[in-house]
């Protein structure tokens, strides 16, 4: 029965045929996968704290070893190659190049992203580069983290360092990733690194400094990279309320404002959501005149973090926003989050309409499972992933030929790895690693994702 399930999806996967310059990639974060935490010199995150805490982390791991990509890059970029793809997005750890968050470089960090990078442009794969993605030196933490609105300025310091050093080489620049979750994740509820529970006004805090980094960032990689494409990934997701009930409509409402608009209309058109505004105007950070044309720096590209829809109810969470999620009868990862392969489209149109950025790219989108043990043959057939890949690329190409500028898709991720919080209980990967030996072994899902890639034309 599986090999027929499995033959049907790869002949799906060959019948998707999106456009020969359509970029398909894998993408992968620092903390996640490279281990090395204190290696050749470098610095702590807040990460490398955050997973000290006992009960932070739900198998108490952490990413100090993790993929051991610090040591295995290239045979990463080999299996990379493996799988066809044309660009690996990946993020550089800020406490790697700059231990202290300010202040010195330090060289041996440098150099490993430079045999990096160097390794790709060899394979023929572009790199894609995020600077933010969530392992703010825990120097920095000590001084406030994105509490303390001098954190944007240390951001775009470094953003212009690590232009200089890299941009020779790197065509796509991402500032942030996921704001949201870094901010009301880290700040709000506790669930990420810091770990603090300070509510919305913490995620509003945190988040006001974060996008005032990305601001600043901007203009600096764009002075040392001049000819780069330069973003901010965002997740987004479209809400839905859970009846038409007025409260229900309230409260997906106030979760379009809180997860999606703060962030968009900031960066797009260079006001915060007035009735975000309102709401919360008793617990608003110290906005200043001009941080608001700072954050709005034209870009070339919107990265899009999408992995379900959000359906909402009237509730208790974050007080004054008070809505809660709801989660309709169906299909869910291992992460609780809801198969729904049509909200890739769904938000595509929602960003395409409302703020018309000049170029798209699905930064990330993929699922969670158990853990996966290979098969008497050594396959890992992880049938529903690949299910889940065909579904939500033929519904980006959906959009796509409604005109929606989406140019990318990176797969999430590239191989298991620490995912945050759940340490290594969730396995995201299209490469399985085996922990105890650093194995890897591409799954099922990854053939597919490959035949997808050679199904262009």
């Amino acid at each position: 029965m599986s090999n027929a399930k499995a033959a049907a999806l790869i002949a799906r996967a060959k019948g998707l045929h999106l456009p020969k310059d359509f970029v398909f990639g894998g993408a992968t974060a620092a903390y996640q996968i490279e281990g090395g935490w204190n290696a050749e010199g470098k610095g702590e995150s807040i990460w490398d704290r955050f997973c000290r805490r006992p009960g932070a982390v739900i198998d108490g791991s952490s990413g100090d070893v993790a993929c051991d990509h610090f040591h295995l890059w290239a045979q990463d970029i080999a299996l990379m190659q493996a799988l066809n793809l044309d660009a690996y997005r990946f993020s550089i750890a800020w406490s790697r190049v700059q231990p202290q968050g300010s202040g010195a470089l330090n060289p041996k960090g440098i150099g490993f992203y430079d045999r990096l990078i160097d390794g790709l442009l060899a394979a023929g794969l572009a790199p894609h580069v995020t600077l933010y993605h969530w392992d703010l030196p825990q120097a920095l933490q000590d001084k406030g983290g994105w509490y303390n609105r001098d954190t944007a300025h240390r951001l775009a310091d470094y953003a212009g360092h690590m232009a200089q050093a890299f941009g020779d080489r790197i065509g796509h620049w991402t500032t942030l990733n996921e704001p949201w979750t870094f901010c009301w994740s880290g700040h709000a509820s506790g669930e990420d690194a810091p770990g603090l529970t300070d509510g919305a006004k913490g995620g509003l805090a945190a988040s006001h400094h974060a996008l005032l980094a990305h601001g600043l960032a901007v203009p600096r990689i764009r002075a040392a990279a001049p000819k780069a494409q330069v973003g901010i990934v965002l997740d987004l997701n479209v809400a839905e309320p859970a009846s038409p009930s007025p409260q229900d409509q309230t409260a997906a409402r106030h979760f379009d404002l809180a997860q999606n608009r703060f962030y968009l209309d900031a960066v797009f058109k260079g006001h915060y959501p007035a009735e975000l505004l309102d709401l919360c105007a008793d617990i608003l950070p110290d906005i200043r005149d001009g941080d608001l044309a700072t954050i709005a720096q034209p870009l070339d590209y919107l990265g899009v973090n999408i992995y379900r829809r959000s359906v909402m109810a009237a509730g208790t969470e974050w007080p004054p926003l008070n809505f809660g999620r709801v989660s309709p009868t169906g299909d869910y990862t291992a992460v609780g989050y809801e198969i729904f392969p049509r909200c890739i489209h769904d938000v595509l149109i929602y960003v395409h309409e409302n703020y018309g950025p000049k170029a798209i790219y699905i930064a990330e989108n993929g699922m969670a499972t158990a853990i996966e043990t290979p098969d008497a043959q050594g396959t890992i057939l992880d049938l529903q992933r690949a299910a889940y890949y065909v579904d939500h690329i033929a519904e980006m190409e959906r959009a796509r030929r409604k005109g929606v500028p989406v140019k990318g898709y990176f797969a999430w991720t590239l191989m298991d790895n620490f995912e945050w919080a759940y340490g290594y209980t969730v396995p995201f990967g299209i490469v399985q690693v085996d922990y105890a030996t650093q194995a890897r072994r591409i799954k099922f899902s990854g053939e597919t994702y490959r035949e997808i890639i050679k199904a262009r034309r």
